[in-house]
């Protein structure tokens, strides 16, 4: 019995080319999906990723329950993302390809109604996200994008800079201490 666990019952080239072929699949589907499938799961899209591993296990390794079958599968899938991200790491026309672009949802203060109905995010889910950013309204708001990996991006308008703008202003129109202490002279 635990003899057969070490035995393959496929050819080990059979398991390889099943497990990049699986492989480039998935990466294509799930890019074709969208962003949206990385980062910002309901509960639908979290039993979906769940289930695809279990939906292509045996287009993996086929009719061969051994651990020896499963450990080379998961070997070769490790091994595939890796050349895969190494082979596109020089080549950013690859790294767009299989991994997508940025997706500009917000700009100053104003929504991308196209791009938010492109990446399937509601105005309510968008403004969720940027008040978990510390906004608190759209106006806060100077970028806001979806990165290819799902994340949200946002960059606040920095009221902090524009504060100071406005007290360097008030200052030049007061007239400065040395002045003042030249006229009482």
């Amino acid at each position: 019995m635990a003899h057969d666990l070490f035995i393959a019952g496929e050819p080990l080239l059979d398991k390889a080319i099943r497990s990049v072929v699986v492989y480039l699949f998935l990466v294509f589907l799930l890019r074709i999906a969208g962003k949206r499938e990385f980062a910002q799961l309901n509960n639908g899209d979290l039993v979906v990723l769940l289930l695809l591993s279990n939906t292509v296990q045996n287009a993996i390794i086929g009719n061969d329950n051994s651990l020896w079958g499963g450990l080379f599968g998961a070997a070769v899938l490790v091994v595939a993302n890796r050349l895969l991200t190494r082979v596109g790491y020089d080549r950013p026309w690859m790294t767009r390809v299989f991994e997508g672009t940025p997706t500009t949802l917000i700009t100053h203060g104003r929504l991308n109604q196209r791009n938010l109905r492109h990446e399937l995010i509601t105005r309510e889910q968008i403004l969720a996200a940027v008040r978990r950013q510390g906004a608190t309204k759209l106006g806060d708001v100077d970028l806001a994008v979806v990165e290819p990996n799902g994340a949200l991006t946002v960059e606040l308008h920095d009221r902090i800079g524009e504060v100071l703008e406005r007290l360097r202003r008030i200052e030049e129109r007061l007239p400065s201490s040395g002045q003042e202490e030249g006229r009482r002279k």
